[in-house]
Order: structure tokens, then sequence, then C-alpha cells
């Protein structure tokens, strides 16, 4: 670039490209995009839709507390002592046993073996829980693996007794 060109470059008036570039800029455009009108507007769409999801947020609290988790199982003088039925629990496609045994109490698993997921049967001569796919033994008092390839117990289903009827009421799913 030549001296004289260099020289016009500093004139207000000239009409050089470089001069011509702060020439386009609009003062009021500078003022309505700034970074703090940015922030203000995402604040603003934040709140917005908050308050715009808040009544599905407590319909959904209102389902939730409907949505027990307690099912009625049988009533207690269907299962005799020494004995197995099978249900369902949490859902249709969760198979679970229920165990009266000898001593009275009541036991409920989820009804898939830990392994492969085979249906698991009470054995009442050694009370004990069997998986016939690999001959896996389960604990009835607690759920835990005996003897097989089971590597961890069985998830436990909380259960409750009242009026003579026995009810499901939870699942833990545990592992240790």
């Amino acid at each position: 670039m030549s001296k004289e060109q260099k020289g016009k470059r500093n004139q207000k008036e000239s009409r050089d490209d470089m001069v011509g570039l702060i020439n386009n800029l609009e003062r009021d455009d500078d003022l309505k995009f700034n970074r703090r009108s940015f922030l203000k507007s995402a604040v603003g769409a934040t709140v917005t839709l908050g308050v715009a999801t808040l009544p599905f947020s407590v319909l959904a609290l209102k389902d939730k507390e409907k949505d027990d988790n307690r099912k009625e199982i049988a009533k207690l003088a269907d299962i005799p002592k020494d004995s197995a039925i099978n249900f369902q629990y949490p859902s249709e496609n969760e198979p679970a046993i229920l165990v009266h045994t000898k001593d009275g109490e009541l036991k409920a698993y989820n009804n898939k073996c830990t392994h492969l997921q085979c249906p698991v049967f009470y054995e009442k001569e050694e009370s004990v829980l069997l998986c016939p796919c690999h001959r896996g033994f389960f604990s009835v008092d607690n759920g835990h693996p005996l003897a097989g390839p089971p590597q961890r117990e069985l998830p436990l289903i909380d259960i409750q007794v009242e009026n003579g009827v026995v009810y499901a009421v939870g699942r833990q799913i545990r592992h240790g």
C-alpha cells in the first residue's frame, strides 16, 4: 500500500474500504442485541417454560400418589403352611412367588432365577427355592443363593397381611 493510500485511511471523508467498516454499524442495533439483553431473554424463556410445565408436574405428582404399589395376592386362609403360590408383581409381566413356610412365615420373591431368568419353584422337602434349569438353590428365608450357578439373591417383595388378605407392597432389588 502506498503512502498516499495509507494517508487516506486516516481521513474521515476517505472512500477507502477499511474506513468504511465502522460506518456500517448501527448504534441502535448494538443496544438491542447485546449480552445483557440476551441473558434477559434466556432467563425470561426459562421462567416461561417452567411456569408452562407446572400444571403437568402437579398432575404427574397426583398420579404418582394414586399409583399405589399395593396389590392383593391372596387370602391367607387359601395358602396352607409349607406351600407356595405364584402371582404377578409389580406388573403383569413380572412373575413372583409367595411361600408360606413351615414356621408360618410369609416370604415373597421375584420368580426369576438371577442366573438365566428361569422360573423358581418351592421345594417342600428341603425348604428351598429351586431353579430347575441349572440346579440353582435359593434360601427361602432371605432369597440368597445356596448352591448352583446363581450368584445374586432373588429380589425381595415386601408383603403385608391385613384382615386375612396378603398384599404385595413393594420390591427390593438387592445386590451383595
